[in-house]
């Protein structure tokens, strides 16, 4: 019985092996031949068509009756929207906002974009730091908060309208109160890959956030991490930023984004 059940596990992880090869190199529309695939994987063509049988039943693999070449089929997209229906992005993303939280010792927000406003639809608060004024469920001005600037970098045009449209007055000395300033703070944000709000929003506060991305590569939210200047140095903001910008992606990896 174990050796049946390790040589089924054997067959398995082959077949799964070729499922990936297979949706991983057959672009455009000639598809995989046997050949390929069975060069590839270092196997035999009739070990090949061995595992590809049961992948064939299931529609995870298609075939094409004259070439042979193999696809994915139409079962596999039928898998991932089963799998991006059951996704919240709360969801997906609490592990990674308490990880981030244990890593960088600050408050970490989820928030999510309704221009010119974001929304803040999570928190992790550091028990052992001052607590952030933020609640779950409030809203803030995208163009003086680093999730709203994270997000709208990646937003399309009209994102960036619905902004101006709005008014930008200030909040603090700091706050960009400019369409041209602010347009060119986008481009820095995109460059970088994540956002800062140096005291714009909160006269003490500062913040660092970058985009999360779905499985279209669509802005879905972003996530940030907030504190005094006092703990969020300027120096310390180097530092952050690539950590939170690494956070987000796998968040946004999690959500099936193809970005990098």
């Amino acid at each position: 019985m174990e050796v049946t059940q390790r040589n089924q596990s054997a067959s398995l992880r082959r077949a799964l092996a070729v499922l990936e090869y297979v949706r991983d190199h057959a672009g455009g529309s000639t598809g995989l031949s046997l050949t390929a695939v069975a060069e590839a994987l270092g196997l035999s063509k009739s070990t090949v068509l061995r595992l590809a049988e049961p992948l064939l039943d299931s529609q995870l693999l298609s075939r094409e009756r004259e070439s042979g070449h193999f696809r994915l089929g139409p079962g596999a997209l039928m898998l991932g929207q089963s799998y991006l229906s059951g996704l919240d992005l709360r969801t997906v993303a609490a592990e990674q906002a308490h990880r981030l939280m244990h890593e960088v010792g600050g408050t970490v927000h989820l928030c999510v974009p309704d221009p010119p406003h974001v929304v803040y639809i999570d928190k992790v608060e550091n028990e052992t730091a001052v607590r952030m004024a933020s609640r779950i469920g409030s809203r803030a001005p995208m163009y003086r908060t680093a999730v709203g600037k994270a997000m709208l970098a990646w937003l399309p045009e009209d994102a960036f309208a619905s902004v101006v449209a709005a008014g930008m007055p200030p909040s603090t000395n700091r706050t960009l109160t400019e369409p041209a300033t602010l347009r060119a703070e986008l481009a820095r944000i995109r460059a970088r890959g994540y956002a800062v709000d140096d005291r714009e929003n909160e006269p003490e506060v500062r913040c660092v956030a970058a985009p999360v991305f779905d499985h279209t590569d669509t802005v879905a939210g972003a996530l940030s991490v907030s504190g005094l200047t006092s703990r969020v140095t300027a120096a310390r903001v180097r530092v952050l930023g690539p950590a939170v910008a690494a956070t987000a992606q796998r968040v946004s990896r999690a959500l099936g984004s193809s970005r990098h």
